[in-house]
C-alpha cells in the first residue's frame, strides 16, 4: 500500500528560507540505479495519514512548511486531499516529483495546493528510458511544459552520475530547457557517495563531471562538485 513511509520531523535544508518538516512517500514509477532511497521505493506504507497530520497540528507557528518527497508522492491516491488538510493548517508545501504525473500535478498547482516544486531531469530523451525504466518521457515533458507556462516558482535538477550521464547529455538537456523557455536556474546535482545499497547497485562514478564543458544558456548551479 501506497504512502508516508517515513516523517522526518524538521529540516533546515530541504526547502531554503523555511524549517520544514519531510514526507517520504512509499513507491516510485521509476528504477534509477543510483538511487539510495530503495527501501522507500520498494516499500510500503509505515505510517498513517492521522498520525502525520497531529504532528503538523502541534507543530503549527514552529514549523513553517512540509515536503513531499519520495519514492515518488505523486503515486499517492489519496495526496490531493492530504496536501487540502496540510493546506488548511497554513503550512506551505514543496514536492520533489519526477513529473511522470502530469495531471495529478496540474491539479494540486491549479487548486493552490503547492507553493514550490522541484523536477527532476532524469535523462535527456534517447536516455531516459536506460537511466529511469520507464518509456514515459513525453509525460515528463508535459509536466515541465506546464509549470513552465503556468509561471508557478519552481526548478529543474538532475543528479550526475558520469558512468550514466556525460558532459554532452547534461548540454542536451539544458538546451531542452532554454528553447522551453524556463527561465529558472538549472541545478547539477553530483552523485552522492552512499554506503547504502542503490537500486542499481552502481558504485562510484570513476571521474566528476568537468564542469567547464557545461554549456550556460540558462543559470547553472553546480550542487555537491
Amino acid at each position: 500500500m501506497l504512502g508516508v513511509y517515513a516523517l522526518q520531523k524538521f529540516s533546515t535544508v530541504d526547502y531554503p528560507g523555511y524549517l520544514s518538516a519531510i514526507l517520504w512517500f512509499s513507491g516510485c514509477n521509476m528504477r534509477c540505479p543510483y538511487c539510495y532511497n530503495k527501501d522507500v521505493v520498494l516499500g510500503e506504507k509505515q505510517i498513517e495519514e492521522e498520525e502525520v497530520l497531529n504532528f503538523l497540528k502541534k507543530r503549527e507557528g514552529y514549523l513553517d512548511a512540509v515536503v513531499f518527497t519520495g519514492g515518488e508522492c505523486t503515486l499517492y491516491p489519496n495526496l490531493y486531499l492530504f496536501a487540502k488538510k496540510i493546506k488548511e493548517m497554513d503550512y506551505k508545501i514543496k514536492m520533489d516529483t519526477n513529473g511522470l504525473k502530469s495531471h495529478t500535478v496540474a491539479r494540486l498547482v491549479e487548486d493552490n495546493l503547492i507553493d514550490y516544486i522541484a523536477l527532476d531531469f532524469k535523462a535527456p530523451p534517447e536516455k531516459f528510458k536506460e537511466i529511469t525504466g520507464s518509456k514515459k518521457y513525453e509525460n515528463f515533458e508535459k509536466t515541465l511544459e506546464y509549470l513552465i507556462n503556468k509561471g508557478i516558482d519552481f526548478e529543474v535538477r538532475t543528479t550526475v552520475h558520469t558512468d550514466l550521464l556525460n558532459e554532452e547529455d547534461i548540454n542536451k538537456i539544458i538546451q531542452i530547457l532554454h528553447q522551453k523557455g524556463y527561465k529558472g536556474t538549472y541545478y547539477l546535482q553530483n552523485y552522492f557517495e552512499t554506503d547504502k545499497e542503490t537500486l542499481g547497485n552502481i558504485g562510484p562514478q570513476k571521474r566528476k563531471l568537468d564542469t567547464s564543458k557545461i554549456i550556460q544558456p540558462i543559470p547553472v548551479e553546480f550542487r555537491n562538485f
